[in-house]
């Protein structure tokens, strides 16, 4: 499954090198405020990688696009995850709030973008038992986004680290979403 995200993150990025246009240039006009919904894989890398499975995320967002502009701003709120791979029932637990940059490249018919930013986590862990923790992380990643009539899907990778204490949690989340 590893290798699966790895694949989706490459092609992402390939997509967002793909496109190099501005909305001036296409004409792409975006709402001023899309509300949205994603699903997907969580992929845990690094250390989460070796103690835990790929798990499930759900998003919701809020984005905010000014006029004219190839930059627009999310603001996401997800929750994450993950079985542990070790015989038992304990899981990792990951939600949190994250303030992010969305730089568009549209292209005709479909729109590459990048996207990053800060955000606060919540981890908790009920493997050895029940340990949470309140950290602050990063994300970065690439998406593509598909206008359809009323509304706009979009698939995209981010890559997560959150610093904890005595280490990091680093994930990936890959997930499918619609925006109105």
């Amino acid at each position: 499954m590893k290798k699966f995200g790895i694949q989706t993150t490459m092609l992402s990025f390939a997509l967002v090198a793909v496109g190099g246009t501005t909305k001036a240039q296409v004409g792409t006009i975006l709402k001023p405020v899309q509300i949205g919904v994603a699903l997907g894989a969580a992929i845990p890398i690094s250390d989460l990688g070796k103690s835990f499975n790929t798990g499930f995320n759900f998003t919701g967002t809020i984005g905010l696009n000014p006029a004219g502009l190839p930059v627009g701003f999310r603001i996401d709120a997800a929750y994450n995850q993950f079985g542990q791979k070790a015989a038992g029932s304990g899981n990792a637990k990951i939600a949190g709030v994250s303030g992010n940059v969305v730089l568009s490249m549209p292209s005709a018919g479909m729109t590459p973008y990048l996207i990053g930013g800060l955000g606060y986590y919540h981890v908790s862990s009920s493997v050895s038992g029940s340990v949470a923790s309140n950290d602050f992380g990063f994300n970065a990643g690439a998406g593509l986004q598909i206008p359809l009539s009323g509304f706009t899907t979009f698939i995209e990778a981010r890559y997560n680290r959150i610093s904890e204490t005595g280490g990091s949690a680093s994930f990936v989340p890959v997930t499918l979403g619609v925006l109105f």
